[in-house]
């Protein structure tokens, strides 16, 4: 689902906005194109090389995500579904024609789309549940002003 609605995203961008943009306040829709990978690193890459790297990495991830979700929370299911979503999204993008595009532009940060937006949240979400200190299962949280009762004695 997560793919799909970035690559109509992306089909209406390059129809909507081919000869112009729009001004949303502090963000802008703006068509752009990015042969490269995050920042364009790697533009002067071949199309095939940058295809297959991020095809790889996308494999990479979605083997990682199938063996965790056994142990993985909804919200990380969600965030994981995120990543990969984004990912494939963005490689059947540059699968067709070597680059990616992009419309989503501030003016203080590079323009960008919407599967890159699933792609960070998502791996952003999963970073802070797995810095998360465990609990065991059904342990509620203690009261931070909870002091345990002493025990009872049968002393008169």
């Amino acid at each position: 689902m997560v793919a799909t609605v970035d690559l109509a995203a992306k089909a209406a961008s390059e129809v909507r906005l081919a000869d112009s943009a729009i001004d949303l306040g502090l963000l802008q829709l703006r068509l752009a194109y990015n042969s490269g990978v995050a920042f364009s690193v790697g533009n002067t890459l071949p199309a095939g090389v940058i295809v297959a790297i991020t095809a790889a990495i996308a494999v990479a991830i979605t083997v990682y995500a199938w063996r965790r979700a056994p142990q993985a929370g909804w919200v990380e299911r969600i965030a994981g579904g995120a990543v990969i979503g984004g990912a494939v999204a963005n490689l059947v993008d540059r699968a067709r024609d070597g680059r990616v595009t992009d419309y989503l532009h501030t003016g203080w940060w590079p323009t960008f789309n919407l599967a890159d937006t699933f792609l960070v949240t998502g791996f952003i979400v999963i970073a802070v549940l797995h810095a998360r200190p465990e609990r065991p299962m059904n342990t509620p949280e203690p009261a931070a002003d909870h002091h345990p009762a002493p025990p009872r004695t049968n002393e008169p």
